[in-house]
């Protein structure tokens, strides 16, 4: 059984994942929890062999095609690859995940308006990308269509106008699976929370919808989560394929960026209504189908299509 000291007020939920994790025992000086989950509860654990994120899973995560085996498999060679925080074990019971803590600043969306800031996003993104082949599939049209039946099914809140847009979004995958790009491995979730910066460089952490998937998607999920906009959408994109990039790999990177929050959308009209959290998901999601929607009601959008094919 681990040891856990008597000043630290632990959740018996992390000490059993601890127990798990570390079966010869640890000594516990503090827990602290940590803001930003919206899926999972997370804690930084101070113990006498490190500090470590304990992340202590909830019950919803299947109906929102989470895989925690993929996660952890994922996990692990995202730590390989060198993007990614060391993984030090899982629980089964309770469900949990124990990583090495990682001291630095957690990204707030207006960092990445700094373009050097940007800088050291793609290079981290390129080393993931580079790592171990993650285990599974991240296909965001296959993922939107699981949350709708869901959704429908279940009789969860969607927005009034969202099936209008239902041809859009199936030309839309038409276009960009005629000319697919290699797929790689993938966070598929980069806003500016899950990147921490050491000062030196940045650590892409929570690998929950991780999978191979195109390199385009990361960077439109990047622009989309943070709202950046068309100049920093241009510059990820030379950044990352550098200074001749096609115009198509610009409408790539944007149309993943429309097709990201079309299809969140949804993840958060699920977690609207079954999340145990305290956290506006309707609004949450509201926020990003709103600037989908005005994307996809542009009159450029026709242009985005074209530009695809170039």
């Amino acid at each position: 059984m681990s040891e856990i000291d008597l000043d630290a007020t632990v959740p018996a939920k992390v000490s059993s994942i601890l127990q798990n994790v570390f079966p010869g025992g640890v000594v516990v000086t503090s827990c602290t929890p940590l803001s930003g989950g919206l899926t999972n509860m997370n804690y930084r654990v101070s113990t006498d062999i490190g500090d470590f994120v304990v992340r202590v899973f909830t019950e919803e995560g299947s109906l929102l095609s989470i895989d925690r085996e993929r996660e952890y498999q994922n996990s692990k060679a995202a730590y390989q690859s060198g993007a990614g925080v060391e993984v030090l074990g899982r629980s089964l019971e309770p469900m949990g995940l124990v990583v090495r803590y990682q001291d630095g600043k957690t990204l707030c969306p207006s960092d990445l308006h700094n373009y050097e800031v940007l800088a050291k996003v793609v290079d981290s993104c390129k080393l993931l990308h580079s790592g171990p082949t993650f285990v599974g599939r991240f296909d965001m049209f296959e993922v939107q269509r699981q949350y709708l039946k869901i959704v429908q099914q279940r009789g969860f809140r969607l927005p009034t106008s969202y099936l209008s847009h239902a041809d859009q979004v199936s030309l839309l995958e038409k276009v960009m699976k005629s000319k697919e790009e290699n797929l790689v491995p993938c966070n598929n979730d980069l806003l500016a929370e899950n990147f921490i910066d050491d000062g030196e460089r940045i650590w892409i952490i929570d690998y929950e919808y991780s999978g191979n998937n195109e390199p385009s998607f990361e960077l439109g999920n990047i622009w989309s989560e943070s709202n950046l906009d068309a100049d920093a959408l241009d510059e990820l994109v030379r950044l990352y394929w550098g200074p001749r990039a096609s115009r198509a790999k610009v409408a790539r990177a944007r149309a993943w960026g429309v097709m990201s929050k079309y299809g969140w959308t949804l993840w958060a009209s699920i977690q609207d209504a079954v999340a145990e959290i305290d956290f506006d998901f309707w609004q949450w999601g509201m926020e990003k189908y709103l600037r989908a929607e005005e994307e996809l009601k542009d009159p450029s959008f026709q242009a985005l299509l074209q530009d695809l094919y170039e």
